[in-house]
């Protein structure tokens, strides 16, 4: 780890070259290009807000505006979503850096999660600019999101280690992960409260590692909770974390010496 983290270190301006790089590649050839990171899931936002505020009247969850409750849901769903599709596909889309020995290549999944970063820094603040339109004062649980971004990009790296450098050699990984990802959005209670389903089931929906960081948002924005105040459930993620980082940490390790002869 200290070996890893010394690398980021030295190869911290390659890596945020290549990540503006990366950010700049996705919106190529368009008129507003990188701007559409920003317009697409602003415009989703929107949509919502008009379907379930306007349109169906959706009814606050606890007494609290529901698309408030909303986004600090969908937001952080935003990035995994983006961050793990991305990180997936690092090693084949930088596949020139692969053969160059100088340069440490289980550092690659790192440059889409910078990318996929950006953006989100720009709708946490944006979410921060709602809850004060709706006429909410900021509290220092707000900066706890800062914390649960961390624990996520942490869970995100291990999991890209995993399927970027299993896609080389396994091409319908990059589907998978799609339709995982896809399943996962409703599995993880982002348009429904987990209070909805019996209390002795709750442990189920829980196993799921999202569902700390989706609540863990919705605590800092609304509920003003502090993680450690769910002691059991910040113990488990951080158990499933570990476990998915070092062992994402070896397959990529077992694997990179594949790489150049399949690329």
């Amino acid at each position: 780890m200290l070996e890893f983290l010394k690398s980021i270190i030295q190869s911290r301006h390659l890596l945020w070259s290549l990540t503006k790089n990366d950010f700049k590649q996705k919106y190529v050839g368009n008129f507003l290009g990188a701007l559409w990171a920003f317009i697409q899931p602003t415009a989703t936002i929107l949509i919502f807000w008009f379907v379930f505020q306007v349109g169906f009247k959706s009814k606050p969850v606890g007494n609290f505006p529901f698309i408030l409750w909303l986004v600090a849901g969908m937001f952080p769903w935003f990035y995994f979503a983006e961050a793990l599709s991305n990180g997936t596909n690092s090693i084949i889309a930088n596949s020139f850096l692969v053969k160059k020995m100088v340069f440490r290549v289980s550092l690659l999944p790192i440059i889409p999660l910078l990318s996929s970063v950006i953006v989100h820094l720009f709708f946490v603040f944006f979410m921060y600019g709602m809850f004060l339109y709706y006429g909410y004062t900021p509290t220092l649980y707000w900066l706890q999101v800062f914390y649960y971004l961390f624990a996520v990009s942490v869970l995100l790296l291990g999991l890209s280690w995993i399927t970027s450098s299993v896609v080389v050699f396994f091409k319908d990984m990059g589907q998978i992960v799609s339709m995982l990802i896809q399943f996962g959005f409703w599995l993880t209670p982002i348009f429904w409260s987990i209070d909805l389903i019996p209390k002795k089931y709750h442990w189920i929906i829980e196993l799921n590692p999202l569902v700390y960081i989706i609540e863990g948002y919705r605590n800092s924005m609304i509920y003003h909770k502090w993680f450690w105040e769910d002691i059991s459930m910040t113990l488990y993620y951080w158990s499933v974390t570990a476990v998915i980082f070092v062992v994402g940490s070896i397959t990529f390790k077992k694997l990179r010496p594949h790489f150049s002869d399949v690329l």
